[in-house]
């Protein structure tokens, strides 16, 4: 069973024989409904089969919804020019043919139902599905089709739902990186403290947010319709590329928690959405979210809210700035930051002012802080 959080394995409750199956493998099944029957064999079961349970193949689904739609034809007729002519301007002609629009589909608006650029355009910008079957061979090759279902469509989904319904602004700024980059080689080169070895530069800078984002009450909120909940705890989010997709696991108070412990939780929690063996309840209940790219050599981006959420933090790649230092020009590693957050909740100066704080958190951090 697939949810928009997990996959589960479902166990039959009773020891039996499975009598009735009422979805198919891809079925989407609302929440509590009974998806099968388990009994003994030549039970009779006609009195325990649900009236409305079997889903409808999406093929009957799309040909009853065809059914239901009113045909085009009947509401705006294109008029006859006699067999296999076209009235169509020879810019409109061109501008259909380099973008793949089988012009034959449309209504002219021009003089006599001619075919004009704009009739063109308006294809284009409608986004309607007008892309002619021989175009499609010739021009674009062999096609691999690939429906968007489970986690993709979730992820889709939510992804639009963020950008059509927040106001989202990033920030953009970089951190001095020298002393992460000397701390990470001092616990990969030093023998007293074996254990910290595998702790990372993305876990130090999961450390640091944590540690700061209870000063900045305002950014570790979310915005709901009618008011914005800021929370005192840090359940901190952390962007996982995994099989199924992207995920957000979440580090619950991880403002509580040691370098040692956020790294430990980040990499068992990071492990469980590869393996797919991640819970809901954790990836559920984030109240800020970071998302790193910067391993993959990303410079800088703009992150998506994970909505209710009012900001994410983008890490980017680590790379030499020319600092002006001691009259002269120095070579110093920087890290790439990219904020964005919901201007409805967070105004510019206060976004920018937790940036800039976390830049300074970044630049001055030290193990012997910590």
């Amino acid at each position: 069973m697939e949810t928009d959080k997990a996959v589960f394995e479902v166990e039959a409750p009773e020891a039996g024989t499975i009598l009735k199956i009422f979805y198919k493998e891809g079925d989407d099944v609302p929440v509590l409904n009974t998806i099968a029957l388990i009994g003994q064999p030549e039970e009779k079961i006609d009195h325990l089969i649900p009236k409305k349970t079997v889903a409808v193949p999406k093929e009957e689904y799309l040909e009853k919804q065809k059914a239901l739609t009113p045909d085009k034809s009947l509401i705006k007729t294109k008029p006859s020019f006699g067999d296999g002519l076209i009235p169509i301007s020879p810019v409109a002609r061109r501008l259909a043919e380099k973008k793949g629009i089988n012009f034959s589909q449309l209504i002219g608006s021009g003089p006599g139902g001619r075919i004009i650029k704009k009739d063109v355009e308006k294809a284009l910008s409608e986004g309607e599905t007008l892309i002619s079957s021989t175009v499609s061979k010739e021009f674009f090759g062999p096609v691999k089709e690939i429906p968007v279902e489970g986690v993709r469509k979730i992820i889709a989904e939510r992804m639009l739902t963020s950008l059509q319904s927040t106001a989202q602004l990033t920030l953009n700024t970089s951190a001095d990186a020298s002393n992460l980059l000397a701390c990470r080689k001092s616990l990969k080169s030093g023998s007293q403290m074996k254990r910290l070895r595998k702790i990372n530069i993305n876990d130090f800078l999961l450390y640091v947010v944590a540690n700061i984002l209870p000063k900045f009450k305002n950014m570790n909120a979310h915005f709901l319709k009618d008011k914005i909940l800021e929370f005192e705890q840090v359940h901190l989010g952390f962007a996982v590329d995994s099989p199924r997709g992207l995920m957000v696991p979440i580090i619950h108070n991880a403002h509580l928690l040691s370098l040692e412990e956020i790294s430990q939780e980040a990499r068992r929690l990071s492990t469980a959405c590869q393996e797919e063996t991640i819970l809901p309840d954790e990836l559920t209940g984030g109240t800020f979210t970071v998302t790193n790219l910067g391993t993959m050599g990303i410079e800088t981006f703009t992150p998506i809210l994970n909505i209710p959420q009012v900001a994410i933090l983008g890490i980017g790649s680590i790379s030499l700035k020319p600092i002006m230092k001691e009259d002269k020009i120095q070579f110093i590693p920087h890290l790439s930051l990219s904020l964005t957050f919901d201007h409805r909740a967070v105004d510019g100066a206060p976004a920018a002012k937790f940036l800039q704080e976390l830049a300074i958190a970044i630049a001055k951090f030290e193990l012997k802080n910590i």
